[in-house]
């Protein structure tokens, strides 16, 4: 018998998953258990639209991404920090400075977690990679002044 998995089921498959099982697991223990339902024209036909609104959304995001990406690469972000005698900087600039700064002046907010820059204890010019979404990366350019 062929039904919709409406949760996980250990050893046939995930949710939102079509797949066969025998007619009386499907009767005696998944309908019960509401673990399944069967595969009519009305369940098939939810799973294909719910499947065609989930492929949606990941262009939505890919595109909104890819907006983002352009909107920053190429972009320059001062960030001014104090300094000792010796030219310094008191402690260093982290990702979280680097993403405030990008939502003060650009007005776009960026997970501190998702951009990548080297240690930033001196001054001068720096490039940060922001990944924001699998295979898409922004490149910017953090400039350090006193």
């Amino acid at each position: 018998m062929k039904v919709v998995l409406l949760q996980d089921v250990k050893g046939h498959g995930k949710k939102g998953e079509l797949c066969n099982v025998s007619d009386g697991y499907a009767r005696n223990f998944l309908f019960p258990k509401k673990l399944a339902v069967e595969a009519d024209n009305a369940a098939l036909n939810e799973l294909k639209n719910r499947e065609e609104a989930a492929a949606h959304h990941k262009k939505e995001e890919i595109a909104a991404a890819q907006n983002t990406a352009n909107a920053l690469n190429g972009k320059e972000v001062v960030i001014k920090a104090k300094a000792g005698s010796n030219g310094k900087l008191f402690g260093s600039v982290t990702s979280k400075e680097i993403a405030a700064e990008i939502k003060n002046k650009l007005g776009i907010e960026i997970d501190k977690k998702k951009m990548s820059v080297a240690d930033i204890k001196n001054f001068g010019e720096y490039t940060a990679e922001i990944k924001l979404y699998q295979g898409i990366v922004a490149k910017i350019t953090v400039k350090v002044t006193e």
